[in-house]
């Protein structure tokens, strides 16, 4: 984030955390790698380590395991730091966070279990239920397939969503937590964009799970009530998702914009008065005055999420209306950026067309669809209005 926007959004922030993210210290090593984790379709092992020891996995941590129990506002801007190198590298520090979030939602003995050897552990999951759970003494025993689990590669523990049975009842979904040693990776990621995510497939045979290694999916959507949890944990995770995979397309955009101006400099230095009096400043000047309107948005979200903002229904579906608002003028910027690059922009070898396919291939995840964001918004808006009336 810019430094002026920065300022201003803190400014209306009454929240008082700290965080130990460092992103600075991780994303020279991610700019160094990201070729070579865009062609291996994994992100190098340096710069999953590079990402832990920035801070990513120990941000969301409670404090009494020794984590941050940091804000979403201060991951939205190290993410976005990130992802100007490396959008991919972005895309898993943010999943790395998000998911150290998630574990704490686990029972007191899955937090132990997660965080005995402190609060680095890399946690990776999958929001869609998966595989199946059959019932046994004390737990569930846990089969079958999870795909697009982002750096897993990387992992300690992965969260994955299941149906589970209910005896005399409907199936539930729960969150259930699965060490390393028990699962395995296919290999089946490769996309056009995000590539250097290795977000693979999980696959396990018959692994036991016990009950205090597992969650409601519901607990996390609902949130815990405040006062009750780490403020974090207190959001519902569909007022704060959307965040996680904006920020690094937020970041592919600032990285495409310095990738099209350094080829814009370097042609107007190999032959003088090119580009002079046309449109190459008008399209700068649009894609930037897009991308600050979304970066605007997407911190004031989280700003909003930090301050206890989004517990009611109005506000929490105006987050999420910003989150996929901001990427679709994200998508505008970069798009613009592409189309007037000229034809060294579609080059295979150059910068700009893999900030461009990272950014339009992260927009394509569920939770940064406009319908169903739009249609929650206007319900609450209009339900909103109507008890104003009443």
């Amino acid at each position: 984030m810019s430094e002026t926007m920065s300022n201003s959004v803190a400014a209306t922030s009454s929240s008082a955390q700290t965080t130990s993210l460092r992103p600075h210290e991780a994303a020279p090593l991610a700019a160094e790698h990201a070729r070579e984790g865009d062609r291996d379709r994994r992100l190098h092992p340096k710069v999953h380590e590079a990402l832990r020891g920035a801070g990513f996995a120990r941000h969301f941590v409670p404090a009494r395991w020794g984590g941050d129990q940091g804000g979403f506002l201060h991951c939205f801007e190290a993410v976005v730091h990130i992802a100007r190198e490396d959008p991919s590298a972005g895309w898993c520090a943010s999943v790395t966070a998000t998911l150290s979030r998630m574990a704490g939602f686990l029972p007191e003995e899955g937090q132990r279990t997660v965080w005995a050897d402190g609060p680095d552990a890399l946690v990776v999951g999958a929001l869609v239920p998966g595989g199946s759970a059959e019932a046994a003494p004390g737990g569930w025993v846990l089969s079958g397939r999870w795909p697009y689990v982002s750096g897993v590669h990387a992992s300690d523990f992965a969260l994955l969503a299941v149906q589970v049975p209910v005896p005399g009842g409907d199936p539930e979904v729960r969150f259930l937590l699965v060490p390393r040693a028990a699962y395995d990776i296919e290999r089946t990621w490769d996309t056009v964009g995000m590539r250097g995510t290795g977000s693979d497939t999980v696959v396990l045979d018959r692994v036991f799970v016990p009950r205090t290694h597992s969650f409601l999916r519901g607990e996390l959507a609902s949130g815990r009530a405040p006062g009750t949890a780490p403020d974090s944990l207190c959001v519902p995770l569909q007022n704060v998702s959307g965040l996680t995979f904006a920020a690094p397309i937020l970041g592919a955009v600032r990285g495409a914009a310095e990738a099209w101006s350094q080829a814009v400099v370097r042609k107007r230095a190999a032959r003088p008065g090119t580009g002079q009096g046309g449109t190459v400043e008008l399209d700068l000047a649009r894609s930037a005055a897009l991308t600050d309107a979304a970066e605007l948005l997407l911190a004031r979200a989280a700003a909003d999420a930090d301050r206890g903002l989004l517990a009611d229904e109005w506000a929490g579906a105006r987050a999420q209306r910003d989150h996929v608002a901001a990427v679709e003028l994200l998508l505008d910027a970069v798009n613009r950026l592409q189309r007037t690059g000229g034809t060294g922009a579609q080059s295979v070898h150059g910068e700009l067309q893999r900030f461009w396919r990272d950014a339009n291939a992260g927009a394509g995840h569920a939770v940064l669809q406009w319908e169903p964001a739009a249609r929650r918004f206007a319900a609450a808006a209009l339900a909103r209005t109507a008890a104003v009336d009443a």
